[in-house]
């Protein structure tokens, strides 16, 4: 094979590698961190504690126990109300009972919508949940503290996570996910081992592959922080505003393990690369042979004698 044909494919199989070793790590992120339902609860259970997600959560609370109240009263809740359901609901999210209600509307609504992901006869049809449950647990654990708890209603209403639209678009994805997070890593592997074989240089292949790599996990780091701020624009209400902050939070938690995976691919490529350079650099200079030394002169040659 030609000198310039090896390199050429030895380019374009390394590049490949570059390109294919971000989307495996994002692929295989996505299988097996929020696809797992103990990784999602583990990761999302200090959230808890946020500030943001606090106030977002007694935002909700607080609009929801209004309305319970102005059903009970038939008549509408006046400001004085309002303000003491919304104090008593941040009073709450600092409570034991909304951690545990917390981790458990968070590991109910994950695991159904994974199931209804999962399952193909699912499609066609939202993906709805009944916090009941959760909601009757966290009032029979606050009842242990604030006893006219009990007196609040536990009510069967199915919630849409997501429409049916939404869920046959996502079940799609999750399919192309899970051959992805098999068979990218596997490609990529081979990609680079090909690359590096048929290189007339295999030295400078390493270190183009080492450079590749660093470059597409510094792309995978930049698309994590676009997709945050994407992420909460989209949302309503101000960027600065509870919801939003909530969502940051999450979307930080879930993404922590992915950022750290983007970074040790950047460290990873550049000491292969570094690594590579300094071997070709310094590795290979050509020994100093010790002075020689002079040859020892032969010695005179014996005279015989020939008479007397």
């Amino acid at each position: 094979m030609f000198p310039r044909l090896r390199g050429a494919l030895s380019a374009v199989l390394i590049v490949l590698t570059g390109l294919l070793a971000p989307c495996a790590t994002l692929a295989g992120w996505a299988m097996h961190g929020p696809a797992d339902t103990g990784r999602y609860v583990a990761t999302v259970a200090p959230l808890a504690d946020d500030p943001d997600v606090r106030d977002a959560a007694a935002d909700t609370l607080g609009s929801g126990f209004a309305g319970i109240v102005g059903e009970v009263t038939a008549g509408p809740v006046n400001g004085t109300v309002r303000l003491f359901v919304r104090d008593a609901a941040r009073s709450f999210t600092r409570t034991e009972a909304f951690h545990e209600g917390w981790d458990a509307a968070n590991r109910t609504v994950h695991a159904t919508v994974l199931r209804a992901l999962r399952d193909d006869a699912t499609a066609g049809r939202p993906v709805t949940v009944d916090l009941a449950p959760v909601t009757e647990r966290v009032r029979d654990r606050l009842a242990e503290e604030v006893p006219f708890a009990r007196r609040i209603p536990v009510r069967h209403t199915a919630v849409t996570v997501l429409t049916a639209h939404q869920a046959d678009r996502l079940r799609e994805g999750y399919r192309v996910l899970d051959v992805a997070a098999f068979w990218l890593p596997l490609a990529a592997v081979v990609f680079a081992v090909a690359g590096i074989a048929v290189a007339a240089r295999r030295r400078r292949a390493v270190t183009a592959a080492g450079i590749g790599t660093a470059l597409g996990g510094a792309l995978l780091a930049l698309a994590v922080v676009v997709g945050r701020r994407l992420t909460v624009a989209e949302l309503p209400g101000p960027v600065d505003g509870p919801a939003a902050g909530a969502v940051g939070a999450v979307y930080d938690a879930l993404t922590a393990t992915l950022r750290t995976a983007a970074w040790l691919l950047v460290g990873l490529g550049l000491t292969v690369a570094l690594a590579s350079w300094l071997t070709g650099r310094y590795g290979l200079l050509p020994r100093r042979r010790p002075p020689a030394q002079p040859a020892a002169e032969p010695p005179p040659p014996r005279r015989t004698r020939t008479g007397p």
